[in-house]
C-alpha cells in the first residue's frame, strides 16, 4: 500500500546491533539487536513499505526508519484483566451511589 505525506504510518529501525548492547544486559538479550517500532505522520511526499522514511511522532519527534505499515492497527494487549479488577466498576458505582464501602471500619 502506498503512503502519502501526512498518513499515519509505522517505521522500524535497529537501534543497537547485538554486539553493541550494554554489558549488563542478560546474555540472551545481548544476543539480539535492540529494535524500535514507531508510529507517526509521514513527512515524505510518498512511500511504499520497505522505503527509508522520516515520520513526526505525536510527541513532535522526528524519526527515520524503514516503512513497515500504513495506517497500522493499535495492537497493544496487556492480556486479560486480573479477576480482582473485574468487579471494580460495579463496586465503585455502589460506593458513589452512597452504598458505602466493603471494608469494615475499625
Amino acid at each position: 500500500m502506498k503512503a502519502k505525506r501526512g498518513d499515519w504510518v509505522q517505521v522500524y529501525r535497529v537501534v543497537l546491533e547485538a554486539g553493541e548492547r550494554a554489558p549488563q544486559v542478560p546474555e540472551d538479550t545481548a544476543k539480539v539487536p535492540l529494535e524500535m517500532k514507531v508510529k507517526g505522520s509521514l513527512l515524505e511526499d510518498s512511500a511504499v513499505p520497505g522505503d527509508e522514511v522520516t515520520v513526526e511522532t505525536a510527541a513532535g519527534r522526528t524519526i527515520t526508519g524503514k516503512l513497515v505499515a500504513v495506517e497500522p492497527p493499535c495492537d497493544v494487549s496487556f492480556g486479560p484483566p486480573p479477576p480482582e479488577l473485574r468487579t471494580v466498576g460495579k463496586e465503585l458505582r455502589k460506593i458513589l451511589a452512597g452504598g458505602g464501602c466493603h471494608h469494615e471500619q475499625g
